[in-house]
């Protein structure tokens, strides 16, 4: 300290002092900590001893603190209470307090939004971890942000709905269904083909109009009641017509619960019904003496009804307790002369009219009561057998995750399996078969050079894969399996591949494959033409439409005119059933008629072909001053729509003296008033439910229909226009107020 200035800058700080030297402080030594777990219960730190930590481990009405040195997390499940993670934060500001506890730095973690330095703690941690935030808890969140002056604005706005997935399967082909019972299949007809029962297995045939070629699929639905012995004969009835038609179609199968969207596409309206007829179940049943549940028109039953519209829903029948309710969905509940339509609060308007269309399946000549979630009759509960809890969240299927590939070989019923990484259509050898894992569902890719004793192993090979989940991923063994041949792979499989179909139709094997690649020359497999797309409602095909619908979909704007020409109800005699439900009501969706299927109604096409083209020369004539268009049915081919004269007036012979059906009764009878529509119009007195003098031979499930425009303005105090573009509950609504309905 000789020198002066040195003594005026320690001056400064009141005087010299020596600097201590660096030393070897606690921080070095937290370096070698080992991290612990710890679980916090009643106010305490709880050590867990397991060997390797998993996601599994944290449970999500827990707190847990996981202890690394210098970070120390907590993590608090999503269903822990307040004075639970009060608790936690206690016992880690205990746990910091030690003597030899260096300095940590806390991080505090909710489940569902971990960050990448918590997970990669533990050994395995899933990739992606379903969290769902309630309404609830938006608001209070948004309530908290307020008070702090924070503009909140579209925080409580609901989230987008999510877009209908895309079914990747054309919807206007031609369908079959089979009931299996034994080693015997009976063909169902169109009316009952989308009706099936829990306790039955069932194959169908699909044919469509792919993108260069017409597509097959064959496929089997094993319900959950059926027994093995079913399950088995359909699988192998499945497996010898794909096998007769040269393993050109998919094969595919399903069980009930499990459906994909492509099962629903195909079938629209699809009805599970509980119990089967077969005789296997019904054996079954006998010899473990188990009552029989099999649906009954009169007795009670319970229906869920789910789907997005018109050409996707379904009516499931389940047990008919309240506990199977749910505020998420619509039911359909019937015993004896009751039924009750029951709408969740969580339902939408549209739920509302899927219900009104299944109705016309299940009970068509009923009229129901409608129950809304919180003002449930005493009957309706009784008929349940008493009010108890019930779900409110919607169910939700497997959702498809990022495919892998396997190469997979089947020795002596064992089964190994090699993934493909960065996979393309290149990985795909036509010797081999592969599995593409799609985790909703599987498809099995097998080569054209597969020996046919392999290829019928095929479904075999696809529930080994599932039985044994190689990437412990935990796969449902009643996953959908696709059987795909090499050569008619269906859009639903190829859109994972870069997919160039001249690769999976050339000749050879794999090395020749790539040879003639190599050289330029790939020669290829004749392919049969697409036939062309036909229209099933009488206007004409849109080829450039790549989802269309068989059936009729329902569209507020389309008001349904009753008044008919006597052409077309000479028409509709010959196509429409007397005892339908009348037409006020959305159309059935099993009206609809496959038209290339073949059913045991066949036999009554040949009427109709004659009705059709006896009535074809008066459609021919120049048209009067009011036209009736009727569209052509599709079964008509050339030489019937060049009948000769000779020709038509044999069939008009034939016709005449057949006994016609009774027609719908809704024709303008002679000298009476008519509406600008060519409806019969009767004064509102006399159609009120309470009238003394009630008109005759009216609809009277649709009795607005026959005021006039006028006097229906000054009733309903909107137009007719506008009334028919409401809901149908709304209409009903107004309609009751009115004493119509």
């Amino acid at each position: 300290m000789a020198d002066a200035e040195t003594g005026e800058f320690w001056g400064f700080f009141g005087g010299f002092a020596p600097l201590p030297k660096k030393t070897t402080t606690n921080e070095q030594k937290s370096i070698d900590l080992p991290s612990k777990l710890f679980c916090v219960e009643k106010g305490e730190a709880v050590p867990i001893g397991a060997d390797s930590w998993t996601r599994e481990l944290l449970e999500t009405n827990k707190c847990y603190i996981l202890d690394c040195g210098k970070e120390v997390f907590v993590w608090m499940g999503r269903s822990t209470s307040l004075d639970g993670r009060k608790s936690a934060s206690n016992v880690v500001d205990e746990l910091l307090r030690g003597l030899d506890r260096p300095k940590s730095h806390v991080i505090r973690v909710i489940e569902g939004f971990e960050t990448v330095a918590f997970r990669s703690k533990f050994e395995s941690w899933p990739q992606s971890t379903n969290v769902t935030v309630s309404e609830d808890g938006r608001g209070k969140v948004a309530a908290l942000l307020k008070r702090q002056g924070i503009n909140v604005k579209g925080l409580l706005k609901a989230e987008t709905p999510k877009e209908e997935p895309h079914i990747y399967i054309d919807c206007t082909g031609d369908l079959q269904v089979w009931r299996v019972d034994g080693q015997k299949k009976t063909l169902l007809s169109s009316s009952d083909q989308s009706k099936f029962y829990s306790g039955d297995c069932y194959v169908f045939q699909y044919s469509y109009p792919g993108d260069e070629k017409d597509e097959h699929l064959v496929g089997t639905w094993l319900g959950k009641q059926s027994v093995e012995e079913d399950r088995v004969a359909a699988s192998s009835q499945a497996s010898k017509m794909v096998e007769s038609l040269k393993f050109l179609p998919t094969q595919a199968c399903f069980y009930e619960g499990n459906e994909p969207l492509q099962f629903f596409a195909i079938f629209q309206s699809f009805i599970v019904f509980k119990g089967g007829v077969s005789k296997g179940y019904k054996n079954y049943i006998a010899e473990k003496e188990l009552s029989d549940d099999t649906y009954s028109e009169d007795g009670l039953a319970l229906f869920r009804v789910q789907g997005s519209g018109p050409d996707n829903m379904q009516a499931i029948q389940v047990e008919p307790v309240a506990s199977s309710l749910n505020s998420s969905y619509c039911y359909i509940l019937h015993s004896g002369s009751s039924l009750f339509t029951w709408s969740g609060n969580l339902t939408s308007s549209e739920s509302q009219e899927i219900v009104e269309r299944q109705l016309d399946l299940i009970k068509p000549n009923m009229q129901s009561k409608l129950q809304k979630e919180g003002a449930e009759s005493e009957q309706f509960w009784d008929l349940l057998g008493g009010k108890s809890e019930y779900a409110s969240l919607k169910i939700v299927r497997e959702a498809e995750a990022d495919p892998h590939l396997f190469s997979c070989t089947l020795t002596k019923g064992d089964l190994k399996v090699t993934e493909v990484y960065n996979f393309s259509q290149d990985d795909l050898m036509t010797e081999d078969i592969f599995i593409l894992d799609c985790h909703s569902d599987i498809y099995v890719w097998v080569g054209q050079q597969v020996e046919s004793k392999t290829k019928m192993n095929a479904l075999a090979i696809g529930q080994k894969f599932l039985e044994r989940d190689f990437l412990h991923e935990k796969l449902s063994l009643q996953a959908p399996i696709y059987i795909v041949m090499e050569g008619s792979e269906p859009i639903y499989f190829t859109r994972f591949f870069s997919w160039d179909s001249t690769k999976s139709a050339m000749h050879g094997n794999s090395f020749q494959r790539k040879l003639a690649i190599l050289k330029g020359d790939t020669p290829v497999l004749d392919k049969p033409k697409r036939r062309t797309p036909v229209s099933y409602t009488g206007r004409s095909a849109a080829p450039e439409k790549s989802n269309r619908s068989r059936s009729m979909s329902f569209s507020p704007d389309r008001v349904r005119v009753r008044g008919r020409s006597p052409a077309f109800n000479a028409l509709a005699a010959t196509f429409e059933n007397s005892n339908a439900r009348n037409l006020s009501t959305p159309p059935p969706m099993v009206r609809k008629i496959f038209p290339k299927s073949v059913t045991p109604d066949s036999a009554k096409l040949a009427s109709r072909s004659a009705a059709i083209a006896a009535l074809t020369s008066s459609f021919e004539q120049p048209p009067p001053a009011r036209q009736f268009i009727i569209p052509r049915s599709p079964k008509l081919g050339p030489e019937t729509s060049k009948s000769t004269p000779e020709t038509i007036s044999r069939q008009n012979s034939v016709e005449e003296s057949k006994p016609k059906p009774e027609t719908i009764q809704e024709d303008v009878k002679e000298n009476e008033a008519e509406d600008d529509e060519g409806l019969p119009v009767h004064p509102y007195e006399r159609l009120k439910t309470t009238s003394t003098d009630p008109a005759e031979d009216i609809d009277v499930t649709k009795r607005e229909t026959y005021l006039s425009r006028d006097e229906f303005k000054e009733k309903f105090g909107i137009t007719k226009d506008v009334f028919y573009k409401m809901p149908k509950w709304k209409q009903n609504k107004l309609k009751m107020a009115l004493q119509l309905f």
